[in-house]
């Protein structure tokens, strides 16, 4: 089984151009994929963004 690409919220930020704020509140609202790992630290899945880019367009 492949695995998921993860992304730094700072990268996802600059990818989508918007400020690292809205991508914590995209995820904790449910618009971004991700996940929460043990440390606290957040980190979004690559096709959740790729998918956000898209309807973007």
């Amino acid at each position: 089984m492949a695995q998921e690409r993860l992304i730094r919220p700072r990268e996802v930020a600059r990818d989508l151009a918007v400020s690292r704020s809205t991508v914590y509140r995209w995820f904790w609202e449910g618009k971004l994929r991700g996940v929460k790992l043990h440390s606290g630290t957040v980190r979004i899945l690559a096709s959740s963004v790729e998918e956000m880019e898209r309807e973007g367009d």
